[in-house]
């Protein structure tokens, strides 16, 4: 991808809107996009690599006030990787600690699933009791 792409094409490529891309520009995520003579942005390689890390960093949960601060420390280059490092080990043991916590919720779930799988097997080959008052004609 060595042209520039246009905030209509970068949308197409990442699902986002328009709308969208502009937030992340004024909240500081993106760094200021390159414009073209008529003012319309123009997003390079690089613009679209940040992006997709961002993509990934939102489909982590990461709250937008930790993405920013990671965006306001890579602008500050490579001095903040420490922290930068550190956010994300921070962040991937949450992340962890949630995918660890959605297992059990699903082994919990599974095991509700097979109680009542049993109990509908085991309804189908008893017969229905009779009602009281009522005389049972087979």
């Amino acid at each position: 991808m060595g042209s520039l792409l246009t905030i209509a094409e970068v949308a197409e490529r990442t699902g986002l809107t328009a709308h969208t891309l502009r937030y992340y520009e004024r909240a500081g995520l993106i760094a200021p996009v390159a414009r073209a003579a008529g003012g319309q942005r123009r997003y390079a390689a690089s613009d679209m690599e940040w992006i997709g890390f961002l993509l990934r960093l939102r489909e982590t949960r990461m709250p937008i006030g930790q993405m920013q601060l990671f965006a306001r420390l890579r602008s500050e280059g490579n001095t903040t990787a420490p922290e930068r490092r550190d956010m994300l080990e921070q962040h991937l043991a949450q992340v962890l600690a949630a995918i660890a916590a959605a297992q059990q919720a699903a082994q919990t779930l599974q095991a509700k699933i097979a109680h009542y799988r049993n109990l509908e097997a085991s309804l189908r080959h008893t017969p229905p009791l009779p009602s009281k008052g009522r005389t049972h004609v087979p």
